[in-house]
């Protein structure tokens, strides 16, 4: 067997990984997750892009990004969808990458960091294009919901992690 490393074998995997969070993010459409602020989604995508800065690192995480983030946008969205979600998303992961350098944060934190960035670069998206900054009232809300579908999603990545890294770096096949 080749190495995990190789050029072949990590662009499956971040072929599959795209594919997973393209998948998670279509689940997340069908799920009636209202609560009656805009902008709380439970983020079930950033699991593939937590797995994958875990797993690759902060370049293919953000490669992850920018794909899931357009994908998605033109599958299940719009154009505005798009720029609100990439922007999220790109302050999400540069959050993460961050959070993981320092060495000093958990799996579960540093996911929880990722969604309150996410849910604030969308803030700071809708403050500019209603040019108004009354939508920054959400801000608490908003940080509330981040941090517990980041932990969450953090707390899965945790589950899974060792058992993903043991089967690409061993080869071991799925039962």
């Amino acid at each position: 067997m080749q190495s995990p490393t190789d050029r072949k074998n990590k662009t499956a995997y971040l072929g599959l990984l795209t594919a997973f969070s393209l998948i998670l993010s279509y689940i997340e459409t069908l799920i009636p997750f209202q609560i009656g602020i805009p902008g709380i989604k439970i983020g079930l995508a950033n699991f593939a892009v937590v797995l994958c800065l875990y797993l690759f690192g902060y370049k293919e995480a953000v490669l992850l990004t920018c794909v899931k983030a357009l994908v998605s946008g033109f599958l299940f969205g719009n154009l505005s969808v798009i720029i609100y979600s990439l922007v999220g998303a790109l302050l999400s992961v540069f959050i993460m990458i961050l959070m993981k350098r320092s060495g000093g944060f958990h799996i579960p934190v540093v996911s929880a960091g990722g969604g309150i960035m996410h849910n604030m670069g969308q803030l700071l998206v809708a403050a500019f294009t209603v040019k108004t900054y009354s939508v920054l009232y959400y801000a608490p809300v908003l940080i509330i919901a981040g941090l517990i579908t980041g932990l969450l999603i953090g707390m899965a990545t945790s589950l899974v992690l060792p058992y993903v890294k043991k089967v690409i770096l061993k080869g071991v096949p799925l039962e």
